[in-house]
């Protein structure tokens, strides 16, 4: 009898033990009976079970990453590109997930996950040039992507969080055509500019010949404006010089004369002896 109430006791507290499960916060538990789903939307907490005729199991409900290897994608212009992307998701429905995953086996849900968001890629893919899946595109591309894999994740109790592409490569075969074409463009940008630098060079090269000819023509007509008037005022300097005593005016004029023709040694000049050349000469004597 001594024997057997510590056996009792290790056994209720054994029972009591196995009557009670935790579920945390990151996890999801579903209640078997016999084998059968029972139940599957326990919140965190202390809970109860029937022991020996229930069983729980429970799956991770936080975020999962599924980091894919790069694979080679074919775009719409038949240019292959290596693409590597991660894939973000998590349980939703823990019944649906048990049951599509053949116990909840984690690899399988991966394996048909990784297959799934593959095929999806690979149409977007091909449905898109390579400007395009490089270019603001490549979002819009990952968002319709996402929204299509997450309807059909649903079957598995699966909802794609994110799904995003780390890096694109290009093949050598591409990467020669991208690189001759990216050459010919920049060769045909370059033209374009030579050319519109030829033009500007001839309209600024033709508004400087014009502004020349016109400030070298306001310039004739300032100096010939100038020389008039300084013509005039020699002639009125002259002409009042030459009221207020004219014989001197005229002997001045004689002797300017005289000076302009006998200017150099040898200089001769054969005028007639009563010419009024040498009138002052005359005069003087």
């Amino acid at each position: 009898m001594r024997i057997l109430i510590p056996i009792l006791i290790i056994a209720g507290i054994f029972t009591a033990l196995q009557s009670l499960f935790i579920v945390k916060q990151t996890e999801y538990a579903i209640k078997f009976r016999l084998g059968e789903v029972v139940r599957a939307d326990y919140e965190p907490g202390l809970h109860f079970k029937t022991p020996f005729i229930n069983n729980v199991i429970k799956f991770d409900r936080r975020l999962q990453l599924l980091d894919m290897q790069p694979e080679q994608m074919n775009t719409a212009e038949q240019k292959y590109v290596d693409v590597d992307y991660y894939i973000k998701w998590r349980i939703e429905d823990p019944r649906e997930f048990y049951i599509s995953t053949s116990g909840g086996d984690f690899r399988i849900a991966r394996t048909r996950l990784a297959q799934l968001i593959r095929d999806d890629l690979r149409e977007e893919f091909a449905r898109r040039s390579l400007n395009e899946v490089v270019s603001i595109q490549r979002r819009d591309m990952m968002e319709d992507l996402q929204l299509q894999a997450g309807i059909s994740a649903e079957q598995f109790g699966i909802t794609i969080n994110d799904v995003r592409i780390k890096k694109i490569e290009l093949t050598e075969e591409v990467l020669d055509s991208v690189f001759n074409r990216m050459e010919t463009q920049r060769t045909e940008y370059a033209n374009e500019l030579r050319s519109l630098g030829r033009e500007r060079a001839e309209q600024i090269r033709a508004d400087a010949d014009r502004q020349v000819r016109i400030l070298l023509a306001e310039a004739e007509r300032d100096a010939a404006r100038m020389r008039g008037e300084g013509d005039a005022t020699a002639t009125a300097t002259y002409a009042t010089a030459y009221q207020r005593d004219p014989e001197f005016y005229s002997f001045v004029r004689s002797l300017e004369a005289y000076r302009n023709s006998f200017g150099g040694e040898g200089d001769m000049l054969l005028l007639d002896s009563d010419s009024d050349f040498f009138r002052y000469m005359q005069a003087r004597e």
